[in-house]
């Protein structure tokens, strides 16, 4: 098993799009430039080939019938004039060696015979070397006189420059190849950043719709996406608001009529239950408000004295709540909004555990926490995330009896993200709950 799970974590292949893509189009560059290399490199293997035996042909020929006619006297001076690269004239007898000739020698053997015909009986032979490939061809000159033609078999070198060529050629294909991703994953990656920043209740900057046709059509079709979402988001907005304007009345008439009424325990009821529905339109709308259409501009002020303004007005009204902690900043952000996030949860944390602690400090040089702890019961762990959620309520201890409608932290939490803070929620080890607001 543990096997298994080893092959399963080892992964050659990489993860990213970008990286394949460019593996993929690398490895077909370099292919297809070897095989071009490949295919030139033979034709002129072949061409330098043929050039050389055709060459050997004919100066074979000459050079011995001009060494048979001089005197033996003048052959010593002319036969280094007759040297070639890849074999040379030798008056004398040669080395002895081995009638084992393979390869490009043994092509070469056979044009020499050719080319010396019937005229002189020729002999060739390997001459054992450790590096290389070496041939001697003997035959006597018509005086008697011994001439060995020492062969190297070799056909033309490669140029020094070549594998500089070779490197260049490497190189601007990686750079191309990278660029070629690049400019084809760049609107991918666009499209995928604003996606995962979508957000209608802020005004960001619309996805560029230049480039490729295809580029400039995804773009278009998100914009016009996102506006169709806003204005969804709009028409839900507008919708709650006119169905709470419109249940405003009726409410109050009801209200009305049942205080009129004779005290009675179904009187209590009604007017209880008239107060839950009013209460739950309220948050309803409050919930709808903090999650779209916030128009307020954000204003710096000094978050110091902000948050002991909202603490002293607690303690003024006799409620449990206490202050510590300063971090001497002023931050850029939506003052109502964050009174409204702080006053939501100040209120929970006096209401399910009577009394609240407001605790303010600087986490690094960019940022500062505002944490609301309380001493009540605190959340179940499972329940942490789900809470955020609107209308969950724990019924242990956020119930209907508790006055809960399940919307405050959904609140909270979507003005946390409109002044671009992050909630965060935890249980304290002495008890109570622990709510963190990080912000810049």
């Amino acid at each position: 098993m543990t096997e298994l799970s080893d092959r399963r974590s080892f992964r050659p292949w990489p993860q990213t799009l970008r990286s394949r893509l460019f593996l993929i189009f690398l490895a077909g560059l370099v292919i297809a430039n070897g095989l071009s290399f490949g295919v030139l490199f033979f034709e002129r293997y072949v061409m330098v080939e043929a050039m050389l035996l055709t060459n050997l042909d004919k100066d074979v020929t000459t050079a011995i019938a001009l060494l048979d006619r001089l005197p033996a006297s003048e052959r010593p001076g002319w036969v280094g004039q007759l040297d070639r690269r890849t074999y040379r004239y030798v008056l004398g007898p040669g080395l002895a060696g081995i009638p084992d000739v393979t390869g490009l020698g043994a092509e070469m053997a056979d044009t020499i015979r050719k080319a010396v015909g019937d005229h002189f009986a020729i002999t060739v032979q390997s001459i054992p070397e450790a590096a290389g490939q070496r041939l001697q061809a003997h035959l006597t000159l018509s005086d008697g006189a011994p001439l060995t033609i020492d062969i190297y078999p070799t056909t033309m070198p490669l140029a020094r420059w070549l594998p500089y060529v070779l490197l260049t050629q490497l190189a601007l294909l990686v750079l191309c190849c990278w660029f070629a991703v690049r400019l084809a994953i760049r609107p991918l990656v666009n499209l995928a950043e604003a996606a995962n920043a979508l957000d209608p209740d802020r005004t960001a900057a619309r996805l560029s719709e230049n480039g490729p046709r295809e580029v400039a059509y995804a773009a278009i079709a998100f914009n016009a996406m996102r506006d169709r979402i806003a204005q969804y988001l709009q028409e839900r907005m507008q919708i709650l608001a006119a169905i709470s304007h419109d249940l405003q009345t009726p409410i109050t008439r009801m209200k009305l009529r049942a205080e009129l009424a004779e005290d009675s325990p179904e009187k209590n009821k009604l007017l209880k239950d008239l107060t839950e529905i009013e209460r739950l339109v309220h948050e309803g709308v409050a919930y709808a408000r903090s999650a779209h259409g916030n128009d307020e501009k954000p204003s710096r002020l000094d978050i110091d004295s902000f948050i002991e303004s909202l603490v002293y007005d607690y303690q003024d009204t006799g409620k449990a709540v206490e202050l510590s902690g300063k971090v001497g900043v002023t931050v850029v952000t939506r003052p109502h909004a964050l009174r409204r996030i702080l006053t939501n949860l100040i209120d929970n944390a006096l209401k399910f555990g009577g009394a609240a602690e407001v605790l303010i400090e600087r986490t690094d040089s960019n940022s500062i926490a505002i944490e609301v702890l309380d001493r009540g019961p605190g959340i179940p762990a499972e329940h942490l995330e789900a809470v955020l959620q609107p209308f969950f309520r724990v019924e242990n201890s956020r119930n209907r009896e508790t006055g809960g409608t399940g919307l405050g932290l959904a609140i909270v939490q979507e003005l946390s993200r409109a002044i671009g803070a992050t909630l965060t929620l935890s249980n304290r080890d002495e008890g109570g709950l622990l709510v963190r607001i990080s912000m810049p």
